[in-house]
């Protein structure tokens, strides 16, 4: 990580392999992911609490709403970040039995820092290695847009099965088809465009299992994980409105891949991002506003 204007420029050593025109490991996806979240602590929080459905709900409220509202149900957050699901969960139901597990002690230490003393019990561990999560122990595995970094998955999806009790849930919120969120590939494309002047592979190499961006290839993976059990994949739509110059930086903020841009770089991409967001024309009044919408896929697996 270097710094120029007084911004940062991410660099790592998945970035590093990429400009070489090599394939970066686990190890290497797990210290760029882990740069990321440390000099951007609750990043992915702020584009997504953004962003709602028909029905104004967030998608970590969607989410949520996977959990029963039974006193006593263990409910383990993976890959939970800086907590707002955690947050979510505790408010509706006190006596909700939470835990959540991050391998990154920043974003761990933001929840810790807005839930009350002793509510949840948090982890600094890797997806891949529940080591301090017995059998059988959790009704509800949540995962809110975790997997679609994980690499290698198989081991994650077999911790979470388990760790996960007979009859227990895991659901976890990723990518849905781009086609269903209006110009969503357009946005995908335009910053793609920007990253792949400075690392021409990246996206033909992205970060964690490319299968888990594929509804038919990730249901033959979860089945594989978990044969038995009920496996369904619903898609939804969130959306963001307001100014649009706020619209686009948020948005950028959710793609991991506009951390990599140089600062001259990502201020011209965030020009281009809100000139394709625009939803009207700005007057001597009022600002230019914008819209970005999202698709959701939301995976439910009953053990």
């Amino acid at each position: 990580m270097t710094k120029k204007n007084n911004q940062r420029i991410l660099t790592s050593t998945w970035t590093e392999s990429l400009a070489n025109n090599q394939h970066p490991d686990g190890k290497a996806l797990i210290a760029h992911l882990r740069t990321v979240h440390q000099n951007n602590t609750g990043f992915t929080e702020k584009c997504a609490s953004s962003c709602r459905d028909k029905n104004g709900r967030n998608s970590y409220e969607w989410l949520a709403e996977i959990v029963p509202d039974i006193d006593g149900i263990r409910v383990l957050d993976l890959a939970c970040g800086s907590g707002p699901l955690l947050k979510i969960l505790y408010d509706s139901n006190k006596n909700l039995r939470l835990k959540g597990v991050d391998m990154c002690p920043e974003e761990l230490a933001l929840a810790k820092a807005r839930l009350p003393n002793g509510v949840v019990d948090l982890f600094e561990l890797k997806a891949q290695n529940l080591t301090s999560i017995d059998d059988n122990s959790i009704d509800v595995v949540l995962c809110h847009w975790a997997l679609t970094l994980m690499n290698p998955i198989t081991p994650v999806l077999n911790e979470v099965s388990r760790v996960l009790s007979s009859g227990g849930r895991f659901a976890a919120l990723v990518n849905g088809p781009m086609n269903v969120a209006p110009r969503y590939s357009d946005v995908h494309n335009l910053i793609y465009e920007y990253v792949q002047s400075k690392l021409p592979k990246y996206g033909e190499i992205d970060l964690g299992d490319p299968r888990i961006r594929s509804t038919d290839k990730l249901k033959h993976l979860l089945s594989e994980s978990f044969p038995d059990a009920k496996i369904t994949i619903e898609t939804s739509v969130v959306s963001m409105e307001g100014p649009v110059v706020k619209v686009a930086e948020t948005t950028a903020g959710f793609f991991y891949a506009s951390f990599i841009l140089p600062p001259e770089i990502h201020k011209i991409m965030l020009s281009k991002l809100a000139d394709l967001l625009t939803t009207s024309k700005q007057s001597r009044d009022l600002e230019r506003q914008g819209c970005f919408s999202m698709p959701i896929n939301r995976i439910v697996i009953t053990k």
